[in-house]
C-alpha cells in the first residue's frame, strides 16, 4: 500500500533527511505508515522528497522488513497493507513445522519440498490404470483418510483454531503410520488446508480462532503405503445464515451428481457440464482456476479436468482409474485472487465458498467412492 500522507511530529535534535540521495536536514514530516510500525526516525525535509522515496521504492523497503505491529497476544496481521477481498484476516505467526517419525514412509517432496514424480510428460498426459493390489492399497489409504477428517471435523468449534485441527490432522495421520501429504509438498508449511468463509482453496492453518457462523473447509490428504487418499468437506462453525447453509448443500449436490454420471466410457469434459448448471440454477458459480486430478503414487496426476462447462478436457474414464471431483463453489463471482502467501486463493468480491471431494474408482460397472462416509453411498450404479 502506497502511503500519501504524511503525519506531524516534533523533532528535539536536528537528523538528516530520510529521502533518496538528499541531503536536506530533516523536517517535522514523518512517514505515517513508519508510526504505525513503530519505526523511529523517518523524518523528511518535504511532502515531495517523501513521495520521490516512495515511488523509488527505497523506503516502502523498510516497511516490508520491519514487519507488522504485534498485538500483546503476539498475534498479528502479517500483510497489513494488504488489500483484502473479505473481512477474513490471517492471524500470525504460524506454529512452528510439525515432525513426521523417521519410520514413516514419505513422498519423494517431503523433505525439498519437490514432487519430482509428477514432473514427467507420461505422469500428467497419461491416466494410470491401477492392477487389484493398487486399488486395494488405494482403498486403505482412503479409508484412513476418511477417519481423519471425520476425526477433525468433529473438533470444528467456535474459537477453536485452524492451528489446533492442523495439529489433530497431523498427529491422527501419523498414528497411522501415514505421512500429511499437504506437508511441504511444494513449500506448503502445514498437513492440512482450512479454507475459512471466503477462501476458496489451500488455506493455511494459524492461530484464528472460528467464529459462530463460520464456514471452514478441511482437506485432507494423506500418504500410506505408497498411495495418496485426498478428499475435503465444508462444515458449519456453530449456526450459520440460510445463504451460507444453501451454499454449501448446493456445492455437495453439485459433487454427488457428478459422481454419479461416472463410469467406463463417460467423458471428462462432461463433468463441468453437469456441475455449472446446477450451480447456476442455485445462483453460484464455478471456481475456474482449479480443476479434479488423478490420484495414486502420486498426488496430482492425470486426468485433470475442470468442474465448469465448455471445457475442452480431453479422454474418458476408464475402470482401474483413480481420481478427484472437487467442485470449489462461490455465492458470488467465479473469479478468484490470492493472498501475498501465494496460497490462500480468495474469491474476488469477498463472497463465501465452498467445497467437496471424494477420491473415486472408476469400476466396471460405474464407480466407487473410495473415501465415501459410512453414512453416504458408495458404490455406484
Amino acid at each position: 500500500m502506497t502511503a500519501t500522507t504524511t503525519t506531524t511530529t516534533t523533532t528535539t535534535t536536528e537528523v538528516p533527511c530520510m529521502g533518496v540521495d538528499c541531503p536536506n536536514t530533516a523536517g517535522k514530516l514523518e512517514c505515517p505508515t513508519c508510526v504505525k510500525l513503530g519505526i523511529k526516525g523517518s523524518f523528511f525535509c518535504s511532502q515531495d522528497c517523501f513521495k520521490r522515496s516512495l515511488l523509488g521504492k527505497t523506503h516502502k523497503l523498510l516497511h516490508t522488513t520491519a514487519g507488522p505491529p504485534v498485538d500483546p497476544s503476539g498475534e498479528h496481521d502479517p500483510w497489513p497493507f494488504f488489500t483484502y477481498t473479505g473481512s477474513l484476516r490471517p492471524a500470525y505467526p504460524l506454529s512452528p513445522r510439525r515432525e513426521v517419525p523417521e519410520s514413516i514412509p514419505k513422498p519423494d517432496y517431503w523433505k525439498d519440498g519437490i514432487p519430482k514424480s509428477e514432473r514427467s510428460f507420461e505422469v500428467q498426459r497419461n491416466p494410470r490404470i491401477l492392477n487389484k493390489q493398487e486399488i486395494e492399497a488405494m482403498r486403505v489409504s482412503c479409508r484412513l483418510g476418511r477417519e481423519v477428517l471425520d476425526i477433525a471435523a468433529a473438533a470444528i468449534a467456535p474459537g477453536v483454531t485452524t492451528d489446533e485441527l492442523d495439529k489433530i490432522v497431523h498427529e491422527e495421520t501419523i498414528k497411522r503410520g501415514a505421512y500429511p501429504s499437504p506437508l511441504n509438498y511444494r513449500d506448503f508449511p502445514k498437513s492440512v488446508c482450512t479454507s475459512v468463509n471466503e477462501v476458496i482453496c489451500h488455506g493455511i492453518p494459524d492461530q484464528r480462532k472460528l467464529r459462530e457462523g463460520d464456514i471452514v473447509n478441511l482437506d485432507v490428504s494423506l500418504y500410506y503405503n505408497g498411495f495418496h487418499a485426498d478428499l475435503n468437506e465444508t462444515y458449519a462453525v456453530g449456526k450459520i445464515d440460510e445463504e451460507s447453509q444453501h451454499l454449501i448443500d448446493t456445492t455437495r449436490k453439485c459433487l454427488d451428481e457428478a459422481i454419479a454420471m461416472c463410469k467406463p466410457g463417460a467423458l471428462f469434459r462432461d463433468i463441468g457440464k453437469l456441475i455449472e448448471p446446477i450451480a447456476k440454477a442455485n445462483g453460484c458459480s464455478v471456481v475456474r482456476s482449479y480443476t479434479a486430478h488423478g490420484v495414486n503414487q502420486n498426488f496430482h496426476c492425470a486426468p485433470t479436468f475442470p468442474h465448469y462447462a465448455k471445457n475442452k478436457s480431453p479422454g474418458a474414464m476408464k475402470p482401474g482409474m483413480t481420481f478427484t471431483i472437487e467442485p470449489m463453489i462461490n455465492s458470488g463471482v467465479y473469479n478468484d485472487e490470492h493472498w501475498p502467501d501465494n496460497w490462500t486463493a480468495v474469491t474476488r468480491d469477498g463472497k463465501r465458498s465452498a467445497q467437496f471431494e471424494e477420491t473415486l474408482l472408476v469400476t466396471e460397472t460405474g464407480v466407487e467412492v473410495l473415501t465415501a462416509r459410512k453414512d453416504r453411498k458408495r458404490f455406484y450404479p
